[in-house]
This record gives structure tokens, C-alpha cells and sequence, in this order.
């Protein structure tokens, strides 16, 4: 039985929907960077937009969101981390944390063409529905696209691959 889930991949790629259905599923608890970041210091955002100012936030919500996820599993639960994972790197230290403390992981490869997904953004901000934390505008959008690694050859050969598009 996995412990673990890590749900990754560019945004508006869909991964927060696919983490709630897979939280429900495996009756897990869904952690999201994006309600974290949106409530902790969405109010705070600097105008123009600051990757260092956000990078730094987003390294401590990802601390406390792991601390969180280990708590619950050693409580005997399981936890769906929906933290963006956007560099590859990010993810390996993610699975070397859950080998560390014996717990089982598995990725989840959230993916769909660029275009779709930059229209799926503008729409979550427009109808600032369940999946909204925060308003993503263009500029953020292709601050992040730029960040984003997709799958390495050696994660495909471990991960779920979903298509959302």
C-alpha cells in the first residue's frame, strides 16, 4: 500500500484535480502547495513578481507540508502531496525522504499541451472555483512555464502518467 503520492507537473496541467480524486480514492490527505502559499502569502505577492520572494515561501511551506505528511503517515494514514514539483531535483529529494523513513512513494505525472493548459489558467481565475488559491496571471504563468522539468527518462519508468488533455 503506498503512503505517499506526489502528483507533479506544469501547471494548469490538472494536478490538483487529480490529487483531490486521488486523495478521495485512497482516502488520503491532500496537501497543496498552492492553498499554502495562496493563504499563507497570497495577500503578501510583490507586484512585480519576485521568484526569490516566492522560491524562499515556497521552500518553507514545502518544509512544514513534509513534516505534516510524515506525522500522518506515521499516524497510519496516507498523504497525496500536491506540491508542484517542478524541478526534478525537488522530486528525488522528496522519494530520498520517504526511503530515509522506510515509507512508500509513488510519482503521478500530470501533463497536457502548453496552450491548454495557460487556457485552463485563465479560467481557474475567472471562476476561482475549488481548485483556486491564487489569481495566476500571464507573467506568473510564464515565470513558472520556464521553470517547469518535465518527466526525467528515469521517472517515466516510475511514475503514472496522466494525460489530461
Amino acid at each position: 500500500m503506498t503512503q505517499l503520492h506526489l502528483v507533479f507537473g506544469p501547471q494548469g496541467a490538472g494536478k490538483s484535480t487529480r490529487a483531490r480524486q486521488l486523495a478521495e480514492a485512497e482516502q488520503a490527505v491532500h496537501l497543496a502547495i498552492d492553498d499554502w502559499m495562496g493563504q499563507l502569502y497570497g495577500p503578501d505577492l510583490p507586484q512585480p513578481l519576485d521568484f526569490g520572494w516566492v522560491m524562499e515561501r515556497v521552500a518553507r511551506c514545502e518544509r512544514r507540508i513534509w513534516l505534516t505528511a510524515l506525522a500522518i503517515v506515521r499516524g497510519g494514514g496516507r498523504a497525496v502531496l500536491d506540491l508542484g514539483f517542478m524541478k526534478a531535483a525537488s522530486r528525488g529529494r522528496f522519494l530520498a525522504l520517504a526511503d530515509e523513513h522506510g515509507l512508500s512513494a509513488k510519482l503521478h505525472y500530470v501533463t497536457a499541451p502548453a496552450e491548454i493548459r495557460r487556457q485552463r489558467v485563465l479560467q481557474r481565475n475567472a471562476a476561482r472555483g475549488d481548485t483556486f488559491s491564487f489569481e495566476v496571471t500571464p507573467a506568473m504563468f510564464d515565470a513558472m512555464e520556464a521553470q517547469f522539468e518535465p518527466a526525467t527518462a528515469e521517472e517515466l519508468e516510475l511514475v503514472a502518467v496522466v494525460a489530461t488533455a
